[in-house]
């Protein structure tokens, strides 16, 4: 991509911010690490200790942006919302897809493929500003955020084309109809609200902390 310019963005434990509002954030992986074996729990600790090592080696070249109770996801938001130049964001996680505009865009490395407004619609079925909306609807298994159930893509996207966003579900509540999943969106009530604070990068100033703010203005300031 011949960037003039590269900033690493990592995380540095879990979310303070989104612990503070859902204290069973990423739980569900406390649960899984519970169970590993002593084989497992060795060659995780090595992989972490690989990781510092590769981090440390790039942070000889490149700037690093990194704070304790703060994720990359945070980071790498506020760095596309403050910088005026081209941005391409370099992850396989998706929920990067929601910074996309004609400003910023993915490559994703695992599938060797691009996210950009150009073909957003043909990958999600929706437009980047709509994309919050489905992520909210589903949750996200990975992160132990809770999801409608029986809430799928296609129900989603009906959904949003006759209400508008999730917000303003949130707002028709209750909604009419005896079907279940109607009924499970009826029930779903203010965890519309909470999966907004825990996936809209929208929030991201606040779940960076206003000093580490200072820190990334700074950088981006000086990279231009």
């Amino acid at each position: 991509y011949s960037c003039g310019k590269v900033i690493l963005c990592a995380d540095k434990g879990k979310s303070a911010y989104r612990l503070g509002i859902f204290p069973e954030y990423k739980g569900n992986r406390d649960e899984k690490f519970k169970d590993q074996t002593d084989e497992d729990r060795k060659l995780f600790a090595e992989f972490l200790e690989d990781f510092e090592d590769a981090l440390a080696l790039a942070k000889l070249r490149y700037p690093c942006l990194r704070f304790q109770g703060v994720e990359a996801d945070d980071i790498v938001s506020v760095v596309c919302k403050l910088s005026k130049r081209r941005v391409w964001i370099i992850s396989t996680d998706r929920d990067f897809d929601q910074l996309v505009c004609d400003r910023v865009s993915r490559f994703c490395y695992y599938t060797r493929k691009e996210i950009t407004v150009d073909n957003f619609e043909a990958k999600y079925d929706c437009q980047p500003d709509e994309y919050i909306s489905f992520k909210v609807l589903a949750g996200d298994a990975g992160d132990n955020v809770p999801g409608v159930a029986q809430v799928g893509a296609k129900r989603a996207a009906s959904l949003i084309k006759q209400y508008g966003s999730a917000l303003d579900i949130y707002d028709s509540l209750p909604l009419p109809g005896n079907q279940k999943f109607i009924q499970n969106i009826n029930n779903f009530g203010d965890q519309f609200i909470i999966n907004y604070q825990l996936m809209d990068l929208g929030f991201s100033e606040e779940a960076v902390g206003f000093e580490n703010l200072k820190e990334i203005q700074e950088l981006v300031n000086e990279i231009g």
